[in-house]
Order: C-alpha cells, then sequence, then structure tokens
C-alpha cells in the first residue's frame, strides 16, 4: 500500500499520493513555487493522525499552473411577479503536483504504553469526587 496524506488548503481537505495532481482555492505562490502544505492525517505502515506527530510529516507540492474554473450561471425569478436577476461566477483556482510525501524516519513517534493511558482517564476520575464532596463541606457549613 502507497503512503497518503489528508491535507489541508483553503477550508478543504483533499487526499494526496506522491505524484497526484489537484485543484485547489488560488493560492498567492507563483507558478513553479514549492508549496508546503499542512497536513491533517498521514498514513504509511501507520496511521499517524497526532497533530504533534503531524508536524514531523513533509508534504510538499509544486504549483503547475494559475487557472479559472468554469463559469456557473446564476438565475433567480419569482414567477407573475416580473423579478428576475442574472449573474454568474468562476473560481479562481490554482493546481498543485504533490512531489514529495514522507515522515521523518528519525522522529517518527514511538507508541505510548497502554499502561500510561489508563493512568490519566483514573486520576481524573479519582480528584472529582473528592472536589464534589468539599463543596457539599462548605454548603453544609453555610
Amino acid at each position: 500500500m502507497s503512503a497518503y496524506a489528508v491535507i489541508e488548503s483553503g477550508g478543504k481537505q483533499y487526499k494526496v499520493e506522491k505524484g497526484s495532481s489537484l485543484l485547489v482555492d488560488r493560492l498567492s505562490a507563483k507558478e513553479g513555487d514549492k508549496v508546503a502544505l499542512r497536513a491533517v492525517l498521514f498514513r504509511d505502515e501507520e496511521v499517524v493522525a497526532e497533530p504533534q506527530a503531524l508536524e514531523k510529516v513533509k508534504v510538499e507540492a509544486k504549483v503547475a499552473e494559475h487557472l479559472r474554473g468554469p463559469k456557473i450561471k446564476v438565475f433567480k425569478y419569482k414567477p407573475k411577479k416580473g423579478y428576475r436577476r442574472r449573474a454568474g461566477h468562476r473560481s479562481e483556482l490554482t493546481r498543485l503536483e504533490v512531489t514529495e510525501l514522507k515522515m521523518d524516519a528519525a522522529r517518527k513517534p514511538a507508541a505510548k504504553p497502554k499502561a500510561e493511558q489508563g493512568d490519566g482517564a483514573e486520576k481524573k476520575a479519582a480528584t472529582k469526587p473528592k472536589a464534589k464532596a468539599a463543596a457539599k463541606k462548605d454548603d453544609d457549613g453555610a
């Protein structure tokens, strides 16, 4: 299975692989420039979704071209009222070609032992009853 990442650009998410091409909302970079994209999820041998681990993921793309999307025609009307409005819209787009998709091998995150993960939940649960008991004592004394 080849590695892939889900990246975020312009408030939208895209699934990309190395060598893939995608259309995103217009970026300020010039044609031929390299752009670093923010990964939301990465999968190679394992799935990486933690924010700290995703900082080590490198997704780089080259700006292939700037173009405009197809014209979208908007027509509003209300029957028998003489109300008609016509408008159009074309999106400004950028075509990106993904050139690099990898996670730094030297800094791959180590899996946490399950014993450590369980301790945090038990500590939180243990502190809540004590806080409630202290609040009841204050109410009784007032």
